[in-house]
């Protein structure tokens, strides 16, 4: 994909953390559960999980609906209606923020087969 991450933060539910662990092997990286990607997850949260790299730290985060895509939208400007199994890659700078990826579970399959 040529894009790498600083880290991959998951919700602790089921099927989120599948997802997150089918993604994370194709980027040879580990996913790390956070509570609150598992219900009312914000923008502030978004925000805290990526300062937490750097300004420049790119995150992928595998959470649910329906706060996923309102905080996708609140840092990029993107609309996105989220289906199970999707995985959004975003950065964001201060100011601001730019969607790197959008992927469905089959396409996340594929990675992993690569």
């Amino acid at each position: 994909m040529g894009v790498e991450f600083s880290a991959c933060y998951t919700s602790p539910k089921i099927r989120a953390r599948d997802t997150a662990r089918l993604a994370c092997r194709a980027l040879n990286t580990e996913p790390i559960e956070v509570e609150v990607l598992a219900d009312g997850f914000t923008r502030e949260d978004a925000l805290e999980l990526v300062y937490a790299h750097g300004d420049d730290g790119r995150v992928l985060v595998v959470g649910h609906e329906p706060s996923f895509s309102q905080v996708v939208y609140d840092l990029t400007g993107g609309r996105i209606d989220f289906k199970k199994g999707w995985i959004a890659a975003v950065t964001v700078a201060r100011g601001g923020g730019e969607l790197l990826l959008l992927l469905r579970p089959r396409e996340v399959e594929s990675l992993a087969r690569s």
